[in-house]
């Protein structure tokens, strides 16, 4: 059973990054704890897991790193973030860049989603660029 999704927040909410005041990005235990919870979600256990983003990356990953890695007790482990794209494609999710891209104050978008916003960024230009033709003309006595 898929969990309620609780990190999208509102769809028209402006979004901002935090505040840089002293240990306001310390994310240690939101990473271990968004990657704990993609492992759980995951359809594959975490051998399986395990062994797709070693065959992505080329590197050996082990059961026991992503335990590691997941652990709040094992401070001195640090998931890399040059496994990420591994990660989130072996545990067939995209929960942790999109935390990553709330936290800088953005929203990743996938698929039809970043083609709509391209969309609606091109209308926009289009719009503007009609509005301002129709000032320069009106200057210029054209009003046609």
């Amino acid at each position: 059973m898929r969990r309620p999704d609780t990190l999208s927040g509102d769809l028209f909410a402006v979004p901002a990054a935090p505040d840089a005041l002293p240990g306001a990005l310390d994310y240690g235990l939101a990473v271990r704890r968004l990657l704990s919870e993609a492992i759980k979600d995951c359809p594959a256990n975490a051998h399986a897991l395990a062994s797709r983003m070693s065959e992505l990356t080329g590197a050996a990953i082990s059961e026991h790193q992503l335990h590691a890695w997941t652990a709040p007790s094992r401070e001195g482990w640090r998931f890399p973030l040059e496994y990420l794209p591994a990660f989130e494609t072996a545990a067939e999710t995209i929960s942790i860049t999109t935390w990553l891209a709330a936290t800088r104050g953005g929203r990743f978008l996938v698929g039809r989603e970043a083609l709509n916003a391209e969309l609606g960024r091109l209308e926009r230009m289009r719009d503007d660029a009609g509005r301002k033709i129709k000032q320069l003309k009106s200057v210029m006595g054209d009003e046609s």
